[in-house]
């Protein structure tokens, strides 16, 4: 078993609390992703699993263990860093072999490995090379290659494939995931790239400031997020949120440009979340209704076609909407349209952001 267990864990660099109160469980088997912004304590949080960092308060446990006093090389977890520390004088074979030989791995075994992580990762071409004379894309797949090859309680990953271009990126993220499927071991990932952690994890930790503000599956997170935080981190174009007040038989915002018929709406609720793709955007016919009909009118002030869909935004009263439309319509700027939105798909928020059921 290699679960990861924090509880009530604090760390603070002087006056700055880079992780505090954090408490979860990354399961067994599990690809475990935290994801925020920069300085939320996402790299912490790795650093205190792996060991070079102590807690300040709280206890960390992995496998069931206590292991705040045990040194790194005794947790037996292999890291990827995010600046990669590749031996500058070693070859890429022999950086990614390193791990093994420390550990005098019989050479037939270690052989066995190194070819097994190269074809995974495609570096068997390149291992003869010194990292000065690879690519940083390269150099990265052998940074995650030598963590591979080990057989650790768990992988940590900080941020590893972000030297990637977009194509190669897309292909490591697959291949992470079904390396880590096929392995049977515990993966921490650390990303501040949306689509890989929305793609890629079994479950993500957002984290705001050295505090976890929610934890779940990718969907459960994109769907119902625990505040007007979360929903606006995950979403590209993010979600649009309103200030609102309760109207007839609903909820109105957008000076009214934007009325959801939904008599079952919270009645503490002071805001409405709008994703993007919810939004339905029709020719204005004129025909005026609140009741879920053609929709409200609103101008449209920018189109923004990318191929497969396309981003527009609304001019709502004083507000600016997103709305995401497949395709390429014909939609100008300065064309009247009517938006609607199905009160199902409308997500409700309350003081300090947080999140409200129907």
């Amino acid at each position: 078993m290699a679960d990861i267990v924090f509880r009530n864990v604090s760390k603070s660099y002087g006056a700055m609390l880079a992780v505090e109160d954090a408490s979860f469980t990354v399961n067994d088997n599990e690809f475990f992703c935290f994801f925020g912004p920069p300085l939320s304590g996402k790299s912490t949080i790795l650093r205190l699993i792996l060991g070079l960092e102590t807690p300040d308060a709280g206890e960390i446990l992995i496998g069931g263990k206590p292991v705040n006093t045990v040194s790194p090389a005794e947790r037996n977890v292999a890291m990827v860093f995010q600046n990669l520390a590749l031996f500058p004088h070693m070859s890429a074979l022999d950086n990614v072999r390193f791990p093994l030989v420390e550990r005098k791995v019989a050479d037939v075994d270690i052989k066995r490995r190194v070819a097994d992580v190269a074809a995974k990762l495609h570096i068997g071409h390149i291992l003869h090379k010194p990292p000065a004379q690879l690519s940083g894309g390269e150099r990265q797949r052998v940074a995650i290659a030598r963590a591979l090859v080990r057989d650790p309680n768990a992988y940590l990953m900080d941020d590893p494939i972000s030297a990637l271009d977009a194509r190669l990126r897309e292909e490591t993220r697959v291949e992470l995931k079904r390396i880590q499927r096929d392995l049977g071991k515990t993966l921490v990932y650390v990303t501040h790239d949306q689509e890989e952690a929305m793609s890629i994890a079994d479950r993500i930790a957002i984290l705001d400031n050295g505090r976890i503000r929610q934890i779940g599956a990718p969907a459960e997170i994109y769907d119902r997020p625990a505040s007007t935080y979360v929903a606006r981190l995950l979403g590209s174009p993010v979600m649009n949120i309103l200030k609102s007040v309760r109207g007839d038989g609903g909820v109105e915002a957008a000076e009214g440009t934007v009325r959801i018929a939904d008599r079952a709406a919270p009645a503490e609720a002071i805001e409405i979340g709008l994703r993007p793709e919810d939004i339905k955007v029709k020719p204005w016919t004129g025909n005026e209704t609140a009741d879920g009909g053609p929709g409200r009118p609103a101008r449209v002030f920018e189109v923004e076609p990318l191929g497969g869909y396309t981003v527009v935004t609304l001019a709502a009263g004083q507000a600016r909407l997103k709305a995401l439309l497949r395709g390429q319509p014909d939609i100008r700027p300065d064309a009247m349209v009517a938006i609607s939105c199905e009160p199902a798909r409308v997500h409700y928020f309350g003081q300090g952001g947080s999140a409200l059921a129907r």
